[in-house]
């Protein structure tokens, strides 16, 4: 399944850190966002472009996750030749992320 079935998310920038907020579309689901997504798996999830520390900052009473890719952007959006210098497109491809099914939500539910 993938995390798309659970949450939105949204990306911001600063320099050559990105971050990118995970959102639970049910509160319910928050508890397994939490545990599926760790730093080290978003930072594996993104080893071809981080080259810093990913932090995990969790927002339990929004239902939120936060993840800050420091050495995400290529070396700053001022600086960087990428044609995604503010990594807008990283929200969607975190979203791409496998998570272990879970009942009641992906083709189980018509999804």
């Amino acid at each position: 399944m993938k995390l798309r079935a659970l949450a939105h998310s949204r990306t911001g920038d600063k320099g050559n850190t990105s971050n990118i907020s995970v959102i639970a579309y049910n509160p319910a689901d928050y508890d397994y966002l939490e545990e599926h997504l760790t730093s080290e798996r978003v930072k594996e999830h993104f080893r071809e472009i981080v080259t810093g520390e990913v932090i995990r900052y969790a927002l339990p009473r929004i239902g939120a996750l936060n993840f800050v890719l420091k050495g995400a952007l290529g070396g700053g959006v001022t600086r960087s030749l990428a044609l995604d210098a503010h990594g807008k497109g990283l929200s969607s491809a975190l979203l791409d992320l496998d998570v272990p099914d879970r009942l009641g939500h992906g083709a189980e539910a018509g999804q």
